[in-house]
């Protein structure tokens, strides 16, 4: 009953890495950008499910609701001002705008809220309590975030696969001077995809502040790092990969925590990082990317 139980805990904790790292497999499949300041972003919308709840006390509708559309505003924002001009920049260059972004964040949560950490009411966010089923008990928090992050894919591999949007997308991401000729409007899909890729982060944030309910300015930095590492796993750029790599990672720091190594989890982590990266590039299910000439 105890493995069990930790499988479940590590389902729960992925499920998170998992919503995250779409956002991060979207932007790169896009525009082939590796976002560094997504994690920030989820840092953002902790802050803004906190006051909405505290200082304004919305509902926890409603404050879910305003903090998927904020951090899906500041995406926007960050898209317009830092990375639509550096458009046909080398890659280097997006990299350490993205990396400039993200201490940015950091640095004016401080400046605004202090460097100590802010309690987040998570009791009011979701449901205390739990479900037993065969013997192990299931927290309704748990429930709720796995439930969220397979429909989330689900809706987001329909969006891809089956919208005229989504056809736009993988039209852009494919050869994106082709996709200017046949009239698609590359400036407006790209917005798109950083504003799905936020609204889950938003998503993300309230789940991630249910779960270590503790607010403060860097805790998204590690959460990013880990997602980003999900992403890599499952394959950059694939949506079902990131899911698999998300609950493989999840998986991976509760069993190394509950084996008495909580110390080495995020070495484990980076551990994971450099296998892939020497066996297997392009993830479990990522594909080869084959350059024509």
């Amino acid at each position: 009953m105890l493995v069990v139980s930790q499988i479940i805990n590590g389902l729960q904790l992925g499920s998170i890495y998992a919503l995250v790292a779409l956002g991060y497999s979207m932007v790169y499949g896009i525009v082939k950008l590796l976002n560094f300041a997504h994690g920030d972003i989820i840092m953002v919308g902790g802050y803004i499910a906190l006051f909405s709840l505290t200082a304004f006390n919305l509902p926890p509708v409603l404050a879910a609701l305003v903090t998927v559309a904020g951090c899906t505003l500041l995406a926007i924002i960050i898209e317009k001002l830092a990375y639509t001009p550096l458009r046909f920049a080398p890659r280097l260059s997006l990299l350490i705008t993205a990396i400039g972004v993200s201490i940015l964040l950091q640095n004016l949560a401080q400046l605004f809220f202090s460097a100590d950490g802010m309690s987040f009411p998570a009791s009011r966010m979701l449901p205390s309590g739990s479900v037993s089923v065969g013997g192990v008990s299931i927290s309704y928090t748990a429930i709720i975030t796995i439930a969220v992050s397979v429909i989330s894919m689900l809706l987001l591999t329909v969006l891809v696969q089956k919208t005229k949007l989504g056809k736009a997308m993988r039209a852009v991401s494919e050869d994106t001077g082709a996709a200017q000729l046949m009239g698609i409007n590359v400036n407006h899909i790209i917005t798109f995809t950083f504003a799905v890729g936020a609204a889950l982060a938003g998503v993300g944030a309230l789940l991630f502040s249910v779960q270590f309910p503790l607010i403060m300015p860097t805790m998204g930095m590690m959460l990013g790092l880990t997602a980003f590492v999900a992403a890599v796993l499952g394959g950059i750029g694939s949506i079902p990969g990131a899911m698999v790599g998300g609950y493989l990672i999840g998986l991976l720091e509760i069993f190394v925590a509950a084996v008495g190594l909580d110390r080495w989890t995020d070495g484990a982590v980076f551990l994971i990082l450099i296998l892939v990266l020497m066996i297997r590039p392009t993830g479990i299910m990522g594909r080869p990317m084959i350059e024509k000439v």
